[in-house]
């Protein structure tokens, strides 16, 4: 997810915009039990035997490190549509029915489009001098077709003006793209745990603000518009290959990788591979350009596009059967996404989340215990796409807007209002009680985001009160952007995200090489775990459903604003292009924030 902090409210109404729906729910039973209303709420009842029983058996015996190294050195990175994805699918069922959960199963949601995997990439300067680069192809962008040996040439496009400067003189190039930058000391940890003062913060609700003064969408749109015009010249000029280099706050051999070119399969495939660079690397080779030195790159690249065969994006899901008579077709549901970008592992991004979800079950079956409500995980795929795999999840099952399933990497430009559609229900969505969701990286859970659900206020205060001694002490009235909660949210169903620590999240490991099992903290994901466990299973088990926040079906979707690209992406919202197309390290626009860090 991106930034992992976004508080917009206009995050939640993001995706209720883009949710559609209407049609027969796939699980048409129907609970005996009331609906869930708003109603005084009752003594909340904690059940310290069983919350001790899960912290032992977890904190002593726990597997919450093998499902994720099985997640990351076993099956590794898992971009949607690729066969490394296809194996996380098919372990994840797998490993679940092993711990005795029913019905586990991969499920479609959708069209996904095509597929990408790379096999092997090298980028090295051979003349002045040798050097072997950091470098790693941007997903949906083709190979070489063998190496590429060549001169470099240097380009910054700003305007559609700088276009025509080069204009014939690109043919069979191996272009620079964008100016260099020289990194920043490190003056502050790059490491860090939330301190009182910062939980303090959260706890604190902001009042929305308007327009954020940094954001103009008419500057957003004329940026938007030269992106396009300059992947369009690239391919016209038969460019051989592209070189970036990596976003801020890449330095000191870290690069943040994601895609360059569109998966969707009503857009025309690239034609250009596409490789992010080291800003060392990056820099070195433009100081030679500068000098007019003469210069030798080699690029060699083996990937390909998947244009045949399945389009389809899954998800897996697998459940624990309620056994109350009159509660039992009533869902708790928890769950994270398992698709990841591919310069690393996905660990922190997302096997941290998936890990934790599957030990939770794994737990509760572990325990014995026999849930009133049927509780249910579901591992996303295209959550990094934009929340594909829980949006066409939740209107597959519980509702949306309009009358086809939403359109997996429909970009939507920051700023605007879109067209709405009559929010339409299914009959299942009145029997989820909750979902809860973990995509803040391996940091300990400090608490929750409310989603400006106050009702639910004294009941999770009184379950945090056995883990005040794990750091679990902070209830946030904020909305929390960009990941798979705001589908259930969209749509009237309380959908949660757990506070966390944000350690080296932002600063090394979120999409990019470093996102690796030696990134993740074992005694925090273990503290995740119970406290994932311990929700599912008090929500499961309480007498009356989770309390709703109203909706407003016809409501129109407040405006949203960008994201640095470190920020927006993960989130899984659209993805403003670079503030300069032609110069991708230049700082991108922030946005306004609830209670940011």
């Amino acid at each position: 997810m991106a930034n992992n902090r976004t508080r917009l409210i206009a995050g939640a109404l993001f995706a209720f915009a883009l949710l559609p729906a209407t049609g027969q729910s796939k699980r048409n039973k129907q609970s005996q039990a009331a609906p869930a209303t708003n109603a005084a709420p009752k003594p909340e009842a904690i059940d310290l035997e069983f919350i001790t029983r899960l912290r032992q058996e977890e904190f002593y015996h726990g597997k919450v490190m093998d499902i994720m190294s099985s997640l990351t050195d076993a099956i590794g990175p898992r971009l949607t549509g690729s066969p490394n994805m296809k194996r996380a699918n098919e372990w994840t069922r797998d490993e679940l029915a092993h711990y005795g959960l029913v019905n586990s199963h991969v499920e479609p949601w959708g069209t996904f489009g095509r597929g990408w995997q790379y096999q092997f990439a090298s980028v090295r300067m051979t003349a002045p001098d040798y050097m072997q680069f950091i470098a790693m192809p941007e997903a949906w962008t083709p190979g070489t077709n063998g190496a590429l040996k060549g001169e470099p040439v240097h380009v910054v496009i700003n305007t559609p003006e700088d276009i025509e400067k080069y204009r014939g003189k690109l043919g069979g190039k191996i272009v620079m793209l964008g100016d260099s930058r020289i990194p920043p000391p490190l003056e502050k940890p790059q490491f860090q745990r939330l301190t009182k003062e910062e939980l303090e913060k959260e706890s604190q609700y902001e009042i929305p603000g308007g327009a954020n003064p940094r954001f103009d969408p008419a500057t957003f749109a004329r940026r938007f518009a030269l992106q396009q015009q300059i992947t369009k010249f690239f391919a016209e000029e038969k460019v051989a290959a592209v070189l970036k280099p990596t976003r801020e706050p890449g330095q000191d051999g870290t690069i943040f990788v994601q895609s360059g070119g569109p998966f969707q399969l009503d857009q025309p495939a690239s034609t250009v591979p596409s490789l992010v660079l080291a800003i060392e690397h990056f820099g070195r080779v433009v100081r030679l350009l500068d000098q007019k030195k003469p210069v030798e790159v080699e690029v060699n690249v083996q990937a390909n596009l998947i244009e045949d065969g399945d389009h389809q994006g899954y998800d897996t899901v697998a459940e624990i059967p309620g056994t109350d008579p009159n509660l039992k077709d009533q869902l708790v549901m928890l769950g994270g996404h398992m698709d990841s970008w591919h310069a690393g592992e996905g660990a922190t991004d997302n096997a941290a989340g998936v890990s934790v979800a599957m030990e939770a079950v794994r737990l509760l079956k572990q325990l014995g215990v026999q849930p009133r409500r049927t509780i249910r995980i579901a591992l996303w795929s295209g959550e990094e796409e934009g929340l594909c795999g829980s949006r066409g999840y939740v209107f597959n099952h519980f509702g949306g807007r309009g009358s086809e399933a939403p359109k997996c990497g429909a970009r939507t430009m920051p700023g605007q209002r879109q067209p709405q559609q009559p929010l339409t229900l299914k009959p299942e969505q009145k029997l989820v009680s909750a979902y809860f969701n973990l995509d803040n990286g391996t940091g300990r859970v400090r608490g929750v985001y409310l989603q400006e659900n106050e009702f639910v206020r004294p009941i999770f205060e009184k379950w945090m009160e056995p883990f005040h001694d794990l750091g679990m002490t902070t209830l946030s009235p904020a909305n929390t952007g960009g990941t798979d909660h705001l589908s259930f949210d969209a749509v009237g169903i309380p959908g949660f995200q757990f506070i966390q620590d944000p350690m080296d999240y932002d600063t090394l490991t979120h999409h990019s090489n470093l996102d690796v099992y030696e990134h993740i903290r074992p005694e925090d994901m273990k503290q995740a775990a119970v406290i994932m466990a311990s929700f599912v299973y008090n929500a499961a088990q309480r007498d009356d459903m989770m309390p709703r926040k109203p909706i407003r079906p016809d409501e129109p979707p407040a405006p949203s604003t960008p994201e640095s690209e470190s920020g927006r992406e993960k989130k899984g919202e659209p993805v403003p292009p670079p503030s300069n197309p032609g110069n991708p390290t230049q700082p991108q626009p922030q946005p306004q924030q609830q209670n940011p860090r």
